[in-house]
């Protein structure tokens, strides 16, 4: 029963967005791409090339990577601490035949389909301006959208474990800006000093950036493929195991 009432949580989640989608259109959509033109062109026509391929070409693939990051982040904060402690929608969905597990595989699947969206229509318009090299540019859709359940499902068991949503303001500026700047998005982690370069490693942003550019360029990774789902596929995991206990224990107080 656990996947019927989880498509239960996904359309509970798109009849919303659908009566909210225009709020969401500048963050997830507009901002994405009209950066990529303030920075890709703009910007890019200063920079030049960067191991071998255009500015432009070369930050497609990490903005593509960092909008995914941005929605599961962003996304799993206030809405979920929300859900929880003003709206209470979660207590109201315990009362039915919903189960924890089903509350936040639903979730999951709500943003991963919110992060998809906005990542193709991203994909299609950087394509329109020369930004994509590799016909293998699709394969970067399936990684945005497990890079949205890496970072969403350990933030989702975050935002289930507190009561106040000033903890959010740290998560931002201690791992979601830090996250962004030093995960390759905007230029290569080797020329970060080695301490700096281990935070990337350990960012799946990173990881996610290394096979969105393999795939838009269609050049090798710097580690082999199989290590960098492998390590997204982990963080997924253990997160979404993270947030069905914090369900679990927040809804039986």
């Amino acid at each position: 029963m656990a996947y019927p009432m989880a498509a239960a949580v996904l359309e509970r989640e798109l009849v919303l967005y659908r009566r909210l989608w225009q709020a969401s259109l500048l963050g997830s959509f507009v901002m994405p791409v009209l950066f990529l033109l303030s920075i890709g062109v703009g910007v890019g026509a200063y920079v030049g090339t960067v191991e071998g391929v255009s500015y432009l070409a070369w930050i497609v693939p990490g903005v593509l990577a960092s909008t995914a990051f941005q929605i599961g982040v962003g996304e799993s904060t206030y809405p979920v601490l929300g859900d929880f402690k003003w709206v209470r929608a979660y207590h109201a969905m315990r009362a039915t035949q919903v189960m924890p597990s089903d509350m936040v595989l639903g979730r999951q699947a709500y943003l991963v389909f919110r992060a998809l969206i906005a990542v193709t229509v991203f994909l299609v318009v950087a394509a329109l301006f020369g930004g994509v090299q590799s016909w293998w540019a699709p394969a970067a859709l399936p990684v945005a959208a497990l890079l949205t359940v890496a970072v969403a499902a350990p933030v989702t068991a975050f935002a289930a474990s507190i009561e106040n949503d000033s903890y959010f303001a740290l998560l931002f500026r201690f791992f979601m800006i830090p996250a962004t700047l030093f995960s390759g998005v905007f230029f290569p982690l080797q020329q970060l000093p080695e301490v700096l370069r281990w935070l990337g490693y350990a960012s799946p942003l990173w990881h996610a950036v290394e096979l969105c550019r393999a795939a838009t360029l269609g050049l090798p990774t710097e580690w082999p493929i199989a290590v960098h789902v492998a390590y997204l596929l982990l963080c997924a995991g253990v997160g979404l195991a993270l947030a069905v206990w914090r369900f679990w224990v927040r809804l039986g107080d």
